[in-house]
């Protein structure tokens, strides 16, 4: 088995489509076909469905590209290891995090991490809660911030740290009756629409039980499929929203204020994972330190 013939399967049972994976590669149909055709034949099974000029993975073919997944993962890895061995500080970090962090969180720390090793890389992406804790364990990338902070005694493949503490905090329009308070409980909004992320957030989840603790359930009249699209629902006179105070950082909606709600379950504590099957790279070891270090001494001061 060759890594060419691994490579070309890869991008052809994440795409279902031989011309488009040869496209992305940069090189012939005919060439990709051929590898495709020497693996099946090496191993003796079909790896893909033909469907005129689409492709789609048999069964076993399924098993096959998440075990080939890890391995080209761990090949690409033991290379930028070697890489970044002579020079970490000029490596390549792999980072996911949650669409919540994207406007202030993430972009703030790689921007001092950046001041202080300005030649380091990053490759980074987005992805939902328990995506981001299986895209760690199967080595789509080896860090991701994440919040809330998973149970770590429960999640054996992981490790990590809870870096902070953030309230959850409430968005309204400025006409709502309400918007002249300096604080209102959650309970106060049981009336009003409420606008929450899709199902599957983590964070549309625990807007839901933090109301039905305190004896409501929410009356959802929109979703939005990020939070500044909750943002543009709020500032429209829509409806409520629950945002992460976080995500309000120089960056509160014309027509909408910021209020804090002291009930006690509404916060959510952010943090990093990584993997405990494999090693981070010398530029991620740098990467966690930092976020530890600079996180650490945010908390003293706050505090």
């Amino acid at each position: 088995m060759e890594t060419r013939q691994i490579q070309y399967f890869l991008e052809v049972a994440k795409r279902e489509h031989v011309t488009e994976a040869a496209d992305c590669l940069h090189v012939a149909q005919s060439s990709v076909s051929r590898q495709i055709f020497n693996l099946e034949n090496e191993l003796g099974v079909e790896l893909f469905i033909r469907e005129g000029r689409g492709v789609r993975l048999t069964p076993l073919g399924k098993i096959f590209f998440e075990r080939m997944k890890q391995v080209w993962n761990m090949m690409e890895d033991a290379k930028r290891e070697v890489e970044e061995y002579l020079n970490p500080e000029k490596g390549t970090v792999r980072i996911a995090f949650p669409i919540s962090m994207a406007a202030h969180t993430l972009p703030s720390i790689i921007y001092a991490f950046r001041t202080r090793f300005p030649d380091a890389k990053f490759q980074m992406s987005n992805a939902l809660y328990y995506d981001l804790i299986d895209g760690v364990v199967n080595g789509e990338f080896n860090l991701a911030m994440i919040a809330p902070m998973p149970n770590l005694e429960k999640e054996k493949k992981i490790k990590g740290a809870i870096l902070f503490t953030e309230n959850i905090v409430a968005l309204i329009s400025v006409r709502h009756p309400l918007a002249d308070r300096k604080s209102i409980r959650l309970r106060d909004l049981k009336d009003d629409p409420f606008c929450v992320l899709p199902e599957g957030f983590i964070f549309r989840e625990q807007v839901v039980q933090a109301c039905n603790d305190v004896g409501f359930s929410p009356q959802i009249a929109f979703e939005g499929k990020d939070i500044d699209a909750l943002k543009g629902l709020v500032s429209a006179g829509l409806g409520v929203a629950l945002m992460p105070e976080m995500t309000l950082v120089d960056n509160t909606p014309r027509s909408t204020v910021m209020i804090p709600i002291p009930d006690a379950s509404l916060t959510r504590t952010v943090g990093v994972i990584y993997p405990t099957e494999r090693k981070l790279l010398p530029t991620e070891v740098l990467f966690y330190d930092f976020l530890l270090t600079t996180y650490e001494r945010l908390n003293e001061f706050r505090n």
